[in-house]
């Protein structure tokens, strides 16, 4: 049997409850882990805070940079178990979570395992909301399998690897998903994957959908407002990717799901309402202006990416040039 660390990130005050229901969560598990591994980001009295409330639990502080990233890396560092398994903040494991995690490596070349997030609404889910954009909110939406299968890349709230991995092919990079800004950046979880892919060839990554987590969804998060700034600035970190993997490998499973998934979604939205659901024009609606949203945040970061590249053999070149004398 496998060992396994737990590795919870937290940042924010508002928090404190989510984490402690995240952290019993674990304690809780049929399958125990080795460790548990809460990381903060920057906020020391918060550190110090859940220090002294789980003096069971290893708490440390994030010393990368700033960010998801970086504290997953930070985690990373101070994990022992042979698999590291990676539960958000505001999210709760079912009590078989960790074992179906640790059941499913069943073979050398599985390198990672993730599993099902289901939202748990603080209010009704919006009528309007559409299954096929869940990933929004975190969690598991239409399009993804829905038994055991190979996948490209897991969700990051709800993943595991081998630690191996991590000595090969390094950790997660920092700049993509979550940092100090505001704006809900993603992916960090999506270009790890890819990169692992590219530099383990044969390696699987699995999604079991018994490996259940629930995660908590804000009433801000309700709003169509944080709907599309989530869905550009996926289109933005999705940009960001592509910088680092390649456009061929970072899109691959985005076409099949913008081709195939989502226009499906609206058919079936449009059949909703001619059978008197009338949220079902609205959730067809939202998903037209999901994929413009995230297609709008791509272009832009794509632009990004070329003023960069334009930018960067005028630096290099006024870093290399002599300095006048005067």
């Amino acid at each position: 049997m496998l060992s396994a660390s737990v590795i919870i990130n937290a940042h924010a005050d508002d928090r404190w409850d989510d984490t402690l229901a995240a952290v019993a969560s674990v304690h809780a598990q049929s399958q125990a882990a080795k460790e548990t591994i809460v990381v903060v980001d920057y906020n020391r009295p918060l550190y110090e805070r859940l220090k002294a409330a789980l003096p069971e639990v290893m708490v440390i502080e994030n010393d990368h940079q700033q960010g998801l990233s970086g504290g997953r890396n930070a985690g990373i560092d101070a994990a022992t178990g042979q698999v590291v398994a990676f539960l958000d903040d505001d999210a709760v494991a079912h009590v078989d979570w960790l074992k179906n995690l640790i059941d499913a490596y069943t073979a050398p070349h599985i390198m990672g395992v993730g599993g099902r997030t289901l939202p748990k609404w603080d209010s009704d889910r919006p009528a309007w909301f559409p299954e096929e954009f869940d990933w929004v909110i975190g969690c598991t939406y239409i399009g993804m399998p829905t038994r055991r299968a190979p996948v490209r890349n897991l969700l990051g709230g709800n993943a595991s690897f081998r630690r191996e991995v991590f000595d090969k092919v390094g950790g997660f990079t920092t700049g993509i998903g979550r940092g100090k800004g505001k704006r809900p950046l993603g992916c960090e979880e999506t270009e790890f994957c890819i990169r692992l892919h590219q530099q383990l060839p044969g390696s699987v990554l699995l999604f079991d959908e018994q490996a259940l987590i629930w995660h908590r969804v804000r009433d801000d998060r309700r709003r169509f407002r944080y709907y599309r700034s989530r869905c550009y600035a996926e289109g933005l970190s999705k940009a960001m990717v592509t910088k680092n993997v390649g456009t061929q490998d970072g899109l691959s499973s985005e076409r099949a799901y913008a081709t195939r998934t989502l226009p499906l979604g609206v058919g079936r939205g449009v059949v909703d309402a001619l059978r008197g659901d009338r949220a079902g024009l609205g959730r067809a609606g939202a998903i037209v202006a999901g994929l413009a949203s995230v297609t709008a945040g791509y272009a832009a970061g794509v632009a990004g990416n070329a003023r960069d590249r334009r930018r960067a053999p005028r630096t290099l070149a006024t870093a290399s040039a002599p300095e006048s004398s005067s």
